[in-house]
């Protein structure tokens, strides 16, 4: 039975195409990869490698040639540059592959908000000409972060939850693989501001940041992914000056209830 359910859900599946991290040990975790068109959670508390995880899947894939777009509402275009450049990462030609650009967050909010406004009945907005810059088509996307975006609408859950929905059907309307980052706390139980959000993903990736002793260790866990067969264990993971991320799958990670 169990392996009918499986069988049905990789039917499922938006695509039978799959995407290959470039990061050895996490595409080890997955049979054969991330189905294109995902949508998945990077979720994980403070200093647990989200922005660096995001950065190094898209350095990757710039290198094999897709169109890669990393949308900050917090961080600068500049500051993740020299981020990358710490660790060795230059695209050289291939740099027009990856675009890097910070958005105004209360802008967006703004501008959202004003064509809510305007509908009514089923919400029907055109998001695309505030996400994606003219004259870019991207492969891959990543947001960061749901969490900054979440706090924009302070006071406004519901606006704030339309907004996620036509977000998460704009991608999947524009075959584009998206990473979304989320802050939760070092041992998360909810994976995004509302819950909604790990529900309308297909995925969810977690990554842990756990207190052992005077010490701390990280982790990462495929917690789930649609029409995708993985590992369900959390494993160890490192992050190595000059190099990056780094996940070991035979290493599991008992730290974490």
């Amino acid at each position: 039975m169990a392996k009918a359910v499986d069988d049905k859900k990789m039917k499922r599946g938006k695509s039978q195409n799959f995407f290959k991290t470039g990061i050895e040990g996490l595409d080890s975790m997955f049979r054969k990869g991330i189905p294109v068109n995902s949508s998945v959670l990077i979720a994980g508390g403070a200093g647990s490698g989200k922005t660096l995880l995001t950065l190094q899947m898209l350095y990757n894939a710039a290198k094999a040639g897709k169109k890669c777009f990393y949308m900050s509402f917090e961080e600068s275009a500049e500051r993740l540059e020299q981020h990358m450049r710490n660790f060795g990462w230059d695209l050289g030609s291939k740099k027009s592959n990856l675009l890097i650009q910070k958005l105004n967050l209360f802008d967006v909010t703004r501008s959202i908000e004003a064509i809510m406004a305007k509908q009514s009945g089923e919400l029907l907005i055109d998001i695309e000409p505030v996400i994606i810059p003219k004259g870019f088509k991207p492969d891959i996307i990543v947001v960061d972060s749901l969490t900054a975006i979440a706090s924009a609408f302070q006071r406004r859950e519901e606006t704030y939850r339309l907004y996620i929905e036509q977000l998460f059907r704009f991608f999947e309307s524009q075959k584009i693989t998206t990473f979304l980052i989320s802050e939760t706390n070092q041992d998360p139980k909810v994976y995004s501001p509302t819950g909604v959000e790990e529900f309308l993903a297909d995925g969810v990736v977690v990554l842990y940041n756990i207190r052992n002793g005077n010490v701390r260790e990280n982790g990462i866990e495929v917690l789930k992914m649609r029409g995708a067969h993985h590992e369900k264990k959390i494993v160890a993971m490192q992050i190595i000056d000059g190099k990056g991320i780094e996940v070991y799958p035979e290493q599991e990670v008992f730290g974490v209830s």
